[in-house]
């Protein structure tokens, strides 16, 4: 157990959450490296609250705008109207004190997707409504003016997303620098719908009714094509993690693309996986020579795994996703 400062806990009293001088009790949670997340007990009620962090938790300096918490609360009170089942509930929210709170979801009901994957429960049926979903509040959002401006983000999208991934990544491969910056440029320059800017299985709850999505906090209006390429990436790296279940993260790779492209209505379907096709190699490669590399690709033969399907679909983006998969399978029987 641990406590909050002064500052959140007589916040959490005038928002309501608390009563004045009621005991509490706090349990910090895995907040990842953006954010401090706390599990609030108070006469028998649960919630969460969450406060981002100016410096994130992780090697080389990567500083982004606190101001995102804010975004993020737009985002989940967005995609709550989209499809309500998909995120949790936002219970109060202060941006001077940088935080909100929101329903704690009990891990028994809602395990995360990352533990699930971990653990081999590798189910491409979730996968497929991860896409689905995904796809409804990209298409319920598109070509809005409204939500452009109330989402326009891109100083926050370009400092947590494109540089830490694509840029740092420039810097590690200079022989591919001009075409990871053109593609960091054309990404922020693209501007279609709602972009959650993290989805990612450690941010997806199982849910009873299907996923839940958390920690929006890059919510940007922009490309849809990188939550896209964004998450299917993970489905391919996971395959370093649990050699043993390489097929059903293959399939959910599938399923996930599938889902979403068959749901694509806004715009060609082949402009959009023709995006996430140029983006997914870079984010690939990101993954290991980027600011936040995966923490259980750790060993230089699957770096060089990665590098070796990566770099030249950098130089040369195929035009379809399956080209990218395919070519990660096959490198992964060699």
């Amino acid at each position: 157990m641990e406590t909050i400062d002064r500052e959140l806990a007589a916040w959490l009293v005038r928002a309501g959450l608390v009563e004045d001088g009621a005991d509490i009790v706090v349990e910090p949670l895995t907040g990842g490296v953006a954010s401090d997340i706390w599990q609030v007990r108070a006469r028998g009620r649960s919630f969460a609250i969450k406060r981002a962090l100016a410096k994130l938790r992780v090697a080389r300096d990567w500083r982004a705008p606190v101001s995102r918490n804010g975004n993020e609360v737009e985002w989940l009170l967005e995609a709550g109207r989209i499809v309500p089942d998909a995120v949790p509930h936002v219970l109060a929210h202060d941006a001077t004190v940088g935080a909100f709170a929101m329903d704690y979801l009990e891990p028994e009901d809602h395990p995360v997707w990352k533990a699930e994957l971990r653990a081999g429960r590798v189910d491409p049926v979730f996968a497929a409504a991860v896409g689905r979903a995904i796809a409804a509040i990209h298409g319920a959002t598109a070509h809005s003016p409204e939500i452009a401006a109330r989402f326009d983000t891109d100083s926050i999208f370009h400092s947590i997303r494109l540089e830490p991934y694509l840029e740092a990544t420039a810097e590690a491969h200079p022989d591919l620098a001009p075409q990871l910056m053109s593609l960091s440029r054309d990404t922020l320059a693209t501007k279609i719908a709602l972009v959650h800017g993290d989805v990612s299985p450690k941010n997806i709850l199982v849910g009873p009714n299907g996923p839940v999505f958390l920690d929006a906090e890059c919510a940007w209006y922009g490309d849809p094509a990188f939550d896209l390429a964004f998450c299917l990436n993970h489905m391919l790296l996971k395959c370093l993690w649990v050699p043993a279940s390489r097929a059903g993260y293959l399939a959910s790779f599938d399923a996930l693309a599938g889902a979403y492209l068959a749901a694509v209505g806004w715009e060609p379907r082949e402009q959009i996986e023709a995006r996430a096709a140029r983006l997914l190699p870079g984010l690939f490669l990101a993954r290991v020579d980027g600011k936040s590399p995966a923490e259980y690709v750790t060993t230089e033969a699957d770096k060089d795994r990665v590098r070796r399907v990566a770099r030249p679909r950098i130089a040369n983006p195929p035009p379809t996703l399956a080209t990218i998969r395919d070519a990660w399978e096959e490198e992964l029987t060699k």
